[in-house]
């Protein structure tokens, strides 16, 4: 089976059930270390339910993950304009971005969005070019990777994504649980090498935490914006105070009571 991010040859990794009845192999990229099922025939059984049962993190995922993502906004892009987030489940953190006065947008055309309503894409005219697109718990699921994130990256120069990157030394399904094989969504596992690939061939920069949260983007920053901190304790405390300060001139104010006045009107027949 050829590379889905090279092109080039894989190795047979090992097999495991998936859904607990298929069994499924998995082939690791000779260049890269990218880890992919065979083709993932069982996915329309899998996405029975956009959300599995098992995804009862995804609350507390969509709240620190705002609490973060602001920070980085904040400081790193203009506030103002808007921003989407691509395959965003039920809407809760476009909703939380909002809240904290970020202009995010909503779109998922597997799932119902509930927190976002009438800040769904279709609601907005024309083709916007947005500040950034995030996609959160996506890029696993990607059938043929550098096909669906060029299709992404189509809606912004920059696209901050969440994905966990492969631990060392995997031989068999059970070294991981983001294998994740009784929900069978699944199918693309990548390590820092295979990230780099696809933003260079793309045409992007890439800065990543090294472990879950990730960036491809035009623009060229003269440090890495996701590094975590590493400075000792005390120079830590002096940055983090003055950075508080300036975030919170950088902030903008909070779109919730300006939303729910928009959709209290839209609900009564009034505005546009």
């Amino acid at each position: 089976m050829l590379s889905k991010i090279t092109g080039n040859e894989t190795t047979y990794l090992f097999t495991a059930k998936i859904l607990g009845k298929y069994d499924v192999k998995y082939y690791r990229c000779n260049e890269t270390g990218f880890i992919q099922t065979e083709e993932p025939y069982w996915l329309p059984e899998a996405y029975s339910s956009a959300i599995t049962q098992l995804d009862i993190g995804l609350p507390y995922r969509n709240y620190t993950l705002a609490n973060r993502v602001s920070k980085i906004l904040a400081e790193n892009f203009n506030a103002q304009k808007p921003y989407l987030d691509y395959a965003g489940g039920y809407g809760l953190f476009t909703r939380l971005m909002r809240d904290k006065g970020f202009n995010f947008y909503h779109t998922d055309k597997y799932c119902q969005n509930i927190f976002a309503n009438y800040f769904d894409l279709h609601d907005l005219k024309g083709n916007t070019k947005f500040e950034l697109v995030t996609t959160f718990e996506v890029f696993e699921h990607l059938a043929n990777p550098m096909e669906e994130i060029k299709q992404i990256l189509e809606f912004s120069d920059s696209l901050l994504f969440s994905t966990e990157l492969q631990p060392n030394n995997i031989s068999k399904v059970d070294d991981w649980s983001y294998f994740s094989v009784e929900t069978g969504q699944h199918v693309s596992f990548y390590t820092s090498a295979s990230l780099e690939y696809i933003a260079d061939k793309l045409g992007y920069n890439f800065y990543s935490d090294g472990s879950f949260l990730h960036l491809f983007t035009k623009n060229k920053f003269g440090y890495n914006l996701l590094a975590p901190a590493k400075e000792g304790f005390l120079l830590r405390k002096a940055k983090k105070y003055i950075r508080k300060r300036e975030n919170a001139a950088k902030m903008p104010q909070s779109l919730l009571m300006r939303d729910w006045q928009y959709i209290k009107d839209k609900l009564n027949g009034k505005g546009d």
